[in-house]
């Protein structure tokens, strides 16, 4: 059975030939054949009206095209299969979204066009690893934005066409303008579709600092288990303190900074009986609170730093101060005075001022009015009281400095039913705010001769309409015993106030700022619930 040397060369040769055929046979079944839909040259291959991106091209494809195409989105890794590209274009196809890792797998591209189709949104990773592309055409899209550095490791980049789009020039837009400035990648002129103080404008000419995107909110901070019916604060010894009346309790609460725990703890307290008011006050670097009392008489007591307590060293008298509703503490002349507002039918509202040892009455104002509240603010560089209360409408009272006195002045009209006037100053400009419980808050602007009305606000059992200033934003805080709290800030271009954030205090009474390691907090006291801490936080919309 043995085969001689000749027919065993034969059959080796017709064994090998028979594997090389079938190896041949072999490849030509795996090479994929042009998709359905598609037309293939040797490198080059267009898709028309496809309802998804094929996964199989001819290995010697570099260019690919997508017309009028049917599938609504570019999904993540479509391009895995076909890596060799160096080009691909889309146009007037229908999908609006190219998804996160759409174009991976493709190292060579260095060409993508997607014009005029209805995109309107990008992934911020659509674009992640095109590391080779130079050349990028959005053009003729519904693109309104785009994500932040979208372009982010596209360092080859020389062409970005963004045409034809409705570009708004906001702050989410911002970081385009500032990549722009340096990248060495040019762009056609485009324009800006909105906001209004851009609309219109050449993207190209714009400067980071063309965008205002700072902005900042009141964020919940700490929460403090007391009620309190209003809140003050005050520097002593360089150290910064708030002190809170608490009328069911019959405290005035003193906190503190904890620099370590980073929070507010209590300092020290003054027991007293139905408290309304407790109000600082530093003259001569010694610390006098005047503790004003529904019940009992009011007081006023000294900081004994020796002692490290408080100490009571005057009453105030009962027969005038009956029942007090608000203090405020003002210099004139570098004298020291205060005044305490009276509702009560018998009691004044009445000035009193420091004499070196004690406080003693100063004046009286009217009597019988049953004032609210009191406001001290400067009127074209003097000093005026405004006096709010229930029987009137509220009354600005001037300092006379011949008499040292003061006189009434005017009232301000149309506004009854005033419960308290705060005021504040923008751009040298005075202005005040006017709440009422039920009605329409107001803020009101001096225009040299009187106040007039600026602007309303709906108030629905409103205690408080609080001005507050921190850095260069003007905020008003409108408070309600029946909804959420309404905080407005100042628009400089309208010069109004625009609501800009809720809050969730029950039965807010007052608010106070205290600026502390380089953080500032808004301190809210509520009449029936837990006293709020806020910290106001500068927010960068252009994140």
């Amino acid at each position: 059975w043995g085969l001689s040397p000749r027919w065993g060369g034969w059959t080796l040769l017709v064994w090998v030939a028979a594997v090389t055929l079938l190896s041949a046979e072999g490849r030509r079944v795996r090479q994929p054949r042009c998709p359905v839909g598609c037309i293939c040259t040797k490198d080059n291959a267009l898709c028309e009206n496809v309802q998804s991106v094929p996964h199989t091209f001819p290995s010697d494809v570099v260019s690919l095209s997508f017309v009028k195409s049917g599938f609504h989105e570019i999904t993540g890794g479509s391009f895995v299969h076909t890596p060799a590209l160096q080009l691909l274009l889309f146009t007037a196809n229908s999908f609006d979204l190219i998804d996160e890792g759409a174009f991976l797998g493709l190292p060579h591209l260095e060409y993508l066009f997607i014009e005029n189709n209805k995109i309107a949104s990008i992934s911020p990773f659509a674009f992640r690893g095109l590391k080779a592309l130079i050349h990028l055409s959005l053009a003729y899209n519904n693109l309104e934005t785009l994500p932040k550095d979208v372009f982010k490791g596209m360092d080859a980049l020389t062409k970005v066409d963004l045409r034809g789009n409705n570009l708004i020039c906001d702050c989410k837009l911002k970081w385009l303008v500032e990549w722009m400035h340096y990248t060495n990648a040019t762009l056609d002129q485009i324009y800006c579709s909105g906001p209004p103080i851009h609309q219109g404008k050449k993207i190209n000419d714009l400067l980071p600092n063309s965008f205002d995107c700072i902005t900042a909110e009141f964020a919940s901070y700490q929460s403090l288990k007391f009620e309190s019916i209003s809140v003050e604060a005050f520097i002593f010894g360089k150290d910064q303190y708030i002190v809170f009346p608490q009328p069911f309790a019959g405290t005035c609460s003193f906190l503190e900074w904890d620099h370590v725990e980073m929070t507010f703890r209590t300092f020290d307290t003054i027991e007293s009986t139905s408290t309304v008011v407790c109000k600082p006050m530093v003259i001569d670097n010694h610390l006098f609170v005047i503790v004003a009392q529904l019940f009992g008489g009011s007081h006023i007591y000294k900081r004994d730093s020796s002692a490290n307590k408080f100490i009571k060293i005057q009453d105030i008298d009962i027969l005038k101060i009956r029942k007090p509703n608000d203090v405020e503490t003002f210099m004139i002349d570098g004298e020291s005075f205060f005044v305490i507002a009276d509702s009560s039918k018998a009691g004044s509202t009445t000035v009193y001022k420091w004499n070196g040892n004690g406080f003693y009455s100063h004046q009286s104002l009217h009597p019988w009015y049953r004032d609210t509240d009191v406001e001290y603010l400067e009127i074209s560089n003097k000093p005026h009281l405004i006096l709010s209360s229930s029987s009137q409408r509220p009354v600005v009272y001037q300092w006379n400095r011949g008499q040292k006195k003061f006189d009434r002045r005017t009232d301000i009209p149309e506004m009854e039913d005033v419960f308290s006037v705060k005021h504040f100053g923008v751009q040298g400009d005075l202005f005040i705010c006017l709440t009422r419980f039920i009605g329409d808050s107001k803020v009101m602007r001096w225009d040299g001769a009187m106040f007039k009305e600026v602007q309303t606000f709906p108030s629905r059992g409103s205690m408080v309409f609080q001005p507050v200033s921190i850095g260069k934003w003007q905020y008003a805080i409108l408070g309600s015993d029946y909804s959420l709290t309404q905080v407005y800030q100042w628009d400089t271009k309208t010069d109004q106030f625009v609501q800009s954030q809720e809050l969730n205090i029950q039965a807010p009474r007052a608010f106070s700022v205290v600026s502390i390691d380089d953080r500032v907090f808004l301190f809210a006291s509520s009449f029936k619930g837990k006293t709020q801490i806020y910290e106001h936080l500068m927010i960068d919309l252009s994140n």
